[in-house]
C-alpha cells in the first residue's frame, strides 16, 4: 500500500489553495463585469417601462380632459336647446334659473369658472360667475376670436389661450343657439375656464423639478407651465426658444403632437435631461390642445439606481456568503489537511516498521518452506528406496509361494508397498509443482491401449473392483486410433484416479462404463474458416 510524501502533500494543498484564490478572483471579476452589463440592462428596460408608463398616463390624462370637455359641451347644447333659449329667452329669470342648474355642477367638478349667453350681436346678455369673479353682462365681445368663429360654423368652438379682462388666461367652450325650426342663429352659450384652476386638477403644475404637466392650444401658445413667464407665450415665439436654447428634439416632439400624432422624446433642458411624452386632445376632427407630461429623467433613474441599488445590495450580500462560507471551508480543509498530513505521516513510519517486520518473517518463512521442501523430497526418495526391493521381493515370492495363508500375506505386503509406493509419487510431484519444477514429458499415443490398461491394472490389484463390472465402448464403435499429445504417466494417472473414485463410491455391484469420444477443437474450426 502506498502513501503520498509528506512534500507531494504540501506542494498539492498549496497549490489547491492557489487555485481556489484565483477562481475566487477570476469569479469576482466575472460576477462586477457581468453585473455592469445586467446593471445597464436593467436601466435601460426599467427607463423603456417608465417611458411607456408615463406615455400611457399622458394618454389617460388626454382623455379625461377630453372627456371633461365632452361633458362641458353637452351641457352647453343642452342649455342651447332649452326651451327658453329656443323661444329667444336670453336673459329671463327661468333662464337664469336654468343657468343656475347647469353652472353649479360645472364650477364645482370641472373649474369652469363662468357662464355666459351672448346674443348674435356678440353682446353678453346674461352671466353666472364664480364668488369673487367679476361678470361682464353687458359687455360686447364680438372682437372675440372663438364668438365670430361659433357665428360662422354654427358648431362648437375649443377657443385657444386668451387673456381676459382681468388679466387671467383662460379658454372658452361654446355651443351656438340655433332656433331648429327656422335655422336662425340667436347667439351663443359660453362657459369660460381658467387654465390654471382647471388643469392643476390633471396633474402637477407647479414644481418643476418633478412629474409636471403642460398644455399648449392649437396655436402653439402654452396655457399652464411651472415656470410662469412662459404661460400665455408661444411656444415658437423668440422668448421660449431662446431659453430652450432653440432645442431641436423638443421642437419636433411639439410639432409632432400638435400634427396629431403621440410622441415621446429625451433631450437635455436647461437644468437636466427631460423624459417628455405628448398627447393630443381634439376637437371636431382636429387637434385643438396637446398634453405634456415632462419628468426629469433624474427621478426616473433616482427610482432605477434605488430598484439596482436594492439587487446590488442583494447579490453582494450573497457574493460575500458564498465568500465566507468558501473561506471556512477553505480554512477547515487546512487544518484537515495538516491533520491528515500528521496522520500520513505516523502511517508511514507504522508502515516501515511493519513492512521490516514483514520482511523479517517473508525471509524465514520462506526459509521454513524450503526446509521443509527438502524435507519432504528427501522423505520421499528416501519412502521409495525401500518400497522397491519389497515389490521385487513381494513379485518373485508371490508365485512360489503354495500355503493360501502365506500368499495372502505377500498380497497384502504387495498392495500397501504399491499404494506406498504411489503416495511417495504424489508427493514428490506435489514438491515439483510448487517449486515449479515439474516437467511434463508429452508424447503422441494412442488413448484406448491406456484406458484399457488402467482397467486391467486396477481390476488386478483392487479386490473391490474385481466384484463390479466395468466396461469400455468407443463412441460410434470408432475402430480408428485415438492419438493424443499428453504426458504418457500423468494420463495414466488422471485416468487411474478417476476409476479408483467411481469404484469407491459406485454402490451395489456397478456398473461402470467408460467412453470415448473425438470432438474437434474450436481453434481448428476457426482456424479453418479463415483459411477457407
Amino acid at each position: 500500500m502506498a502513501f503520498l510524501k509528506t512534500d507531494n502533500f504540501k506542494g498539492i494543498r498549496t497549490k489547491g489553495i492557489i487555485a481556489v484564490i484565483v477562481i475566487a478572483a477570476v469569479s469576482y471579476g466575472l460576477f462586477f463585469y457581468l453585473q455592469n452589463i445586467t446593471e445597464s440592462n436593467i436601466r435601460n428596460s426599467l427607463f423603456a417601462q417608465q417611458e411607456q408608463r408615463q406615455s400611457d398616463s399622458t394618454k389617460a390624462i388626454s382623455n379625461h380632459i377630453n372627456s371633461d370637455f365632452d361633458s362641458i359641451i353637452s351641457r352647453l347644447q343642452g342649455l342651447a336647446n332649452s326651451i327658453y333659449l329656443q323661444q329667444g329667452d336670453l336673459s329671463s329669470n327661468k333662464t337664469n334659473e336654468l343657468m343656475k342648474e347647469i353652472f353649479v355642477p360645472l364650477s364645482t367638478s370641472i373649474g369652469v369658472d363662468r357662464l355666459a349667453i351672448l346674443n348674435e350681436n356678440g353682446k353678453s346678455v346674461n352671466a353666472l360667475a364664480i364668488k369673487g369673479e367679476r361678470i361682464f353682462t353687458g359687455t360686447n365681445f364680438s372682437v372675440r376670436s372663438w364668438i365670430r368663429q361659433t357665428k360662422s360654423t354654427l358648431a362648437p368652438v375649443f377657443s385657444g389661450g386668451y387673456e381676459g379682462a382681468d388679466d387671467k388666461l383662460r379658454v372658452a367652450l361654446t355651443y351656438p343657439i340655433v332656433n331648429r325650426e327656422t335655422g336662425k342663429y340667436m347667439g351663443l352659450v359660453a362657459a369660460l375656464v381658467q387654465t390654471v384652476e382647471f388643469f392643476q386638477h390633471y396633474g402637477n403644475i407647479y414644481n418643476i423639478n418633478s412629474q409636471y404637466l403642460a398644455v399648449l392650444d392649437s396655436n402653439s401658445i402654452q396655457l399652464i407651465h411651472p415656470v410662469k413667464r412662459f404661460v400665455g407665450t408661444s411656444f415658437f415665439g423668440s422668448y421660449t426658444q431662446q431659453l430652450t436654447g432653440h432645442n431641436a428634439v423638443l421642437n419636433n416632439l411639439i410639432r409632432t403632437v400638435m400634427s396629431g400624432k403621440p410622441d415621446s422624446a429625451v433631450y437635455d433642458f436647461i437644468n437636466g435631461q427631460r423624459l417628455n411624452t405628448g398627447y393630443p386632445i381634439f376637437e371636431g376632427g382636429r387637434p385643438a390642445f396637446s398634453v405634456f407630461v415632462i419628468t426629469p429623467t433624474s427621478t426616473v433613474f433616482s427610482q432605477i439606481d434605488n430598484v439596482i441599488f436594492t439587487e446590488r445590495i442583494e447579490m453582494f450580500s450573497l457574493l460575500a456568503g458564498i465568500t465566507v462560507a468558501v473561506a471556512i471551508v477553505i480554512l477547515l480543509l487546512s487544518k484537515w489537511s495538516q491533520s491528515l498530513e500528521r496522520e500520513v505521516k505516523e502511517r508511514t513510519k507504522q508502515l516501515d516498521e511493519s513492512n521490516l517486520h514483514l520482511e523479517d518473517v517473508k525471509q524465514k518463512l520462506e526459509l521454513h518452506n524450503k526446509a521443509q521442501q527438502e524435507f519432504i523430497n528427501v522423505a520421499a526418495h528416501e519412502l521409495r528406496t525401500p518400497i522397491q526391493p519389497i515389490l521385487s521381493a513381494t513379485d518373485v515370492l508371490l508365485p512360489k509361494a503354495t500355503d493360501p495363508h502365506q500368499r495372502d500375506l505377500l498380497a497384502i505386503t504387495a498392495r500397501n508397498a504399491r499404494r506406498l509406493q504411489r503416495l511417495s509419487d504424489n508427493i514428490l510431484d506435489v514438491t515439483r509443482i510448487e517449486s515449479g519444477t515439474l516437467d511434463l514429458i508429452k508424447e503422441r499415443f494412442d488413448l484406448i491401449p491406456e484406458i484399457k490398461g488402467v482397467i486391467k491394472d486396477i481390476q488386478s490389484q483392487n479386490p473391490a473392483a474385481r466384484e463390479i463390472q466395468i466396461t469400455f465402448s468407443n463412441y460410434d464403435n470408432l475402430k480408428s486410433p485415438v492419438n493424443i499429445n499428453a504426458d504418457r504417466i500423468r494420463i495414466y494417472q488422471v485416468i487411474s484416479n478417476l476409476l479408483t473414485n467411481s469404484i469407491k463410491f459406485t454402490n451395489d455391484g456397478g456398473p461402470i462404463s467408460i467412453s470415448v469420444e473425438k470432438k474437434k477443437s474450436r481453434w481448428y474450426l476457426k482456424r479453418r474458416k479463415k483459411v477457407l
